[in-house]
């Protein structure tokens, strides 16, 4: 089993590490997909741009903090947030917080797994859904066990380009984010055109005027859209998985991870949902669940896929009745998307499943790297059956698919925070250590992902229908995952003679040997 120093190749400049990150962030693809999660949100559909800026700040939070680690660890190679885990424990001058990185690696390591292991899985749904929905335009409708064999069929094409390297990857990764800009760039124009000239007479509108979308309503709704909206935005800190692949990631790394969330979470979200929430209206019709038609976010909430029927309205209405072409052309560049932010995600997730096993904290199949393409195949495969599973469960009904996206937002809370306390921990103490940079925004940062995480399941559990049922979904998994890990830590620990919390004694001799 070849060790990653030595086998895997160095092609990843700033370009390459960045367009990686900004394939996950997708933001052409997540306006379609993610859009009728948030305006089910019952009263909350009115925050949904506002939630998405609070997003925003904790996603800049946290990436300053991710992107402070790579710049001192840039040897990381694949683990990123796990290796940071132990060393910001390894190298304190203290034995008694040394003792402590195994541990603290771990749990880290737990946390990503739960976001990245289940976040590919939320895309294959998605991807499903939206196949669903463009055959239904054609007034086919594709039976369940259709759509979920979609999902595990879909799930293997990734993985076939995923073994193949990140080269490729990078590749399809900048055409497709050339693709995705150009397209909700023109969404967006028509759809703020729609709604300044107004060609159908509309007079109910989901908001009244600009000011509504850019100002909160809520503060319970605006944090629960935010506990949505991370979904979107997660993604910049995966470039800290590729400091392997890197040519020079102590430089390249760092403004990798903040540069994606500029380019896709200020520019691209914030523009894309200022345009649909500008542009729905009373003329977007749609069926409820009780089979009575229903207008405007209410429609949106019911739809599969409501910015595909607001495309539609505004195509008709504005370019000769081609609204149906407009849509399916939009719907075609949403799917190369999501085959490109369910690559990068699982190009991520193997990566630090391979770091993990390298470190034998992880069954070492995980750690087999393809003889020819110095990829960790196996754990591609691995990951493949799961994504099919969990993609087939997200096609069974919107609560299903809203409650395997909050189990991913649960494990991106978890780890987020967890980078914002290391970074306080990695820094204090140290000549390098600076107030702003290693104190404060690492707690603002620790602050914003806590709050979130408690917003998820407070808000979610005491919101009534959907929300409250997908929040237990996602907590059921939530807590399978920590025991499934707890038992094998265990297990592991005694089967290899480590110490779950190293005695004093020994982490005191390690130091003197050293």
């Amino acid at each position: 089993m070849a060790t990653e120093s030595t086998t895997v190749k160095k092609t990843l400049g700033l370009t390459g590490v960045t367009v990686n990150a900004m394939a996950l962030i997708a933001p052409g693809a997540f306006l379609w997909i993610t859009y009728q999660l948030q305006a089910g949100n019952s009263g909350g559909d009115t925050d949904m741009w506002t939630g998405i800026v609070m997003a925003l700040i904790v996603a800049f939070l946290t990436a300053f903090a991710f992107s402070e680690l790579a710049r001192k660890y840039p040897e990381a190679g694949a683990g990123g947030s796990y290796y940071f885990a132990e060393k910001a424990f390894m190298e304190r001058d203290k034995a008694h917080h040394r003792r402590f990185a195994r541990i603290a690696k771990f749990i880290t390591g737990w946390a990503a797994h739960l976001f990245y292991w289940v976040y590919p899985g939320v895309m294959v749904a998605m991807m499903a859904v939206l196949i669903n929905y463009i055959f239904g335009q054609f007034g086919i409708t594709l039976p369940l066990p259709v759509q979920i064999l979609t999902a595990f069929v879909f799930s293997g094409l990734v993985g076939l380009i995923a073994v193949r390297g990140i080269s490729g990857s990078t590749n399809l990764a900048i055409v497709i984010n050339v693709i995705q800009l150009v397209s909700l760039i023109g969404f967006s124009i028509l759809a703020i055109m729609f709604r300044v000239q107004n060609p159908l007479g509309a007079t109910e509108w989901a908001h009244p005027s600009f000011t509504s979308i850019v100002f909160p309503h809520s503060l319970p709704a605006m944090l629960f859209q935010s506990t949505i909206a991370i979904l979107i935005l997660v993604g910049f800190e995966s470039s800290t998985s590729l400091a392997g692949e890197a040519i020079n990631p102590k430089r390249d790394i760092p403004r990798g991870v903040i540069l994606s969330l500029v380019i896709q979470g200020i520019f691209a979200y914030l523009l894309e949902y200022f345009a649909a929430n500008y542009a729905i209206c009373e003329k977007l019709v749609g069926v409820g669940a009780d089979g009575k038609q229903v207008t405007g976010m209410a429609a949106a909430a019911a739809s599969g896929a409501p910015i595909g029927d607001l495309t539609r309205l505004i195509g008709d209405t504005m370019l000769g009745g081609n609204g149906f072409a407009l849509m399916i052309v939009i719907a075609i560049t949403v799917g190369i998307a999501v085959l490109g932010t369910t690559l990068a995600a699982m190009n991520t997730a193997v990566r630090v499943s391979f770091a993990m096993a390298q470190d034998n904290e992880m069954p070492e199949l995980l750690g087999v790297l393809h003889s020819k393409h110095v990829t960790p195949h196996m754990g591609v495969w691995a990951l493949v059956v799961v994504s099919a599973i969990i993609g087939g469960i997200g096609v069974v009904s919107v609560t299903a698919l809203t409650g395997i996206t909050l189990a991913s937002n649960i494990g991106t809370f978890i780890l987020y925070a967890l980078i914002c306390g290391l970074t306080f921990i990695t820094f204090t103490g140290k000549s390098e250590f600076h107030s702003i940079k290693h104190a404060v925004i690492p707690f603002l940062g620790w602050v914003g992902n806590v709050g979130l995480l408690v917003a998820i399941v407070y808000i979610g559990l005491t919101t009534p229908g959907v929300s409250s049922d997908a929040t237990k979904i996602a907590l059921w998994i939530s807590a399978g995952w920590a025991a499934l890990s707890a038992l094998y830590f265990v297990v592991n620990s005694k089967r290899s003679g480590k110490h779950i919390i190293t005695p004093l004694h020994q982490v005191a001799d390690r130091k003197v040997n050293s």
